[in-house]
């Protein structure tokens, strides 16, 4: 029988990718957007795919849109990946970003309780809900104490345990994948690593002259999407709903990014400045993830590490 998923946010970096792989498994796959007057750069994510998907726009924020699209198409899973998702951006519209990651995500659990419990939900959660807690060992993992340093980590950690308290209370299969960064040629361009790979390339093309950044040492557990979006449907495949990290086990810092990216388009480091208007008003200063409880339970491995995700991105971006 072939299964049909709704992938909410669709049109976005993950749930590009996703869709793809569910393509290629041979999934029904039903997509969501959110309207916005731009229609032209809403789907260029999905272009080359877009004929064989089901589109439909709805907002989180907006539960009847959401129980619309769940009572139309009849989806065996679902895939959350709508959000507002740029933490820096959180402090500047930290009501938007929790109506939308927190209450969001209350409404998609609401919808799914009222028409049919048995639909399997997938919650896109997040490392910042860790903020700077860490245990003994350096690594962040399922157990460790979530201490979220922005609205946007805020907002995840309301998500995280109102998913927990469904699946509790309700008997509902819902997972929680707790993705580290991840990123990709399709990354947004306000995002550091294609802020770093984009601006590189266009001094390189005499586009640009310099590159402006906020904290070089802040240090993150950098994977692939493409990688991360088979973690989640290898999650939903359990037996037993449960949530689990999804990372590389390595981090490096912001510098470590540049240095790489310049180095490999032979571009002096002396182009890169410092303004404190990049940096987040209270800082995340380390994310690494122990991936060992997904790789155990699902067999998840990666195909990308480091460098060969940012080789991809800046081929793509000459």
């Amino acid at each position: 029988m072939q299964l049909k998923a709704l992938i909410i946010g669709i049109n976005g970096q993950d749930g590009s990718y996703l869709a793809e792989y569910l393509l290629s498994i041979n999934y029904d796959v039903v997509g969501t957007i959110r309207r916005n007057s731009v229609s032209e750069n809403q789907t260029n994510r999905i272009e080359h795919i877009k004929e064989r998907l089901s589109l439909e726009y709805a907002d989180l924020t907006d539960i009847t849109s959401i129980i619309s699209v769940i009572k139309e198409h009849e989806p065996d899973e679902i895939y959350n990946l709508g959000a507002q998702s740029h933490v820096q951006v959180s402090f500047k519209q930290p009501i938007q970003t929790i109506n939308a990651d927190a209450l969001g995500v209350l409404n998609l659990l609401e919808a799914v309780r009222l028409i049919n419990k048995s639909i399997k939900i997938y919650q896109a959660s997040s490392s910042e809900m860790f903020g700077n807690s860490i245990d003994t060992d350096g690594f962040q993992r399922e157990t460790t104490s979530m201490m979220p340093v922005s609205p946007y980590g805020c907002s995840k950690v309301f998500a995280y345990n109102i998913c927990n308290n469904y699946k509790n209370a309700y008997g509902m299969f819902i997972c929680n994948g707790i993705l580290f960064n991840h990123e990709s040629p399709r990354r947004g361009s306000n995002f550091v690593t294609s802020k770093v790979v984009n601006t590189a390339v266009d001094i390189l093309k005499g586009v640009k002259s310099s590159l402006v950044l906020g904290n070089l040492y802040a240090s993150r557990d950098w994977g692939h999407a493409k990688d991360y979006v088979k973690a989640m449907h290898l999650i939903m495949q359990l037996d037993n709903p449960d949530n689990f990290v999804c990372a590389t086990g390595e981090t490096h810092t912001v510098k470590d990014l540049v240095d790489y990216v310049f180095n490999k388009l032979e571009i002096g480091i002396e182009l890169v400045s410092i303004e404190n208007k990049y940096k987040r008003p209270e800082e995340l200063n380390l994310l690494k993830g122990d991936p060992s409880k997904l790789k155990e339970k699902t067999g998840w491995e990666q195909e990308y590490n480091f460098y060969t995700m940012l080789d991809e991105m800046i081929e793509n971006r000459l």
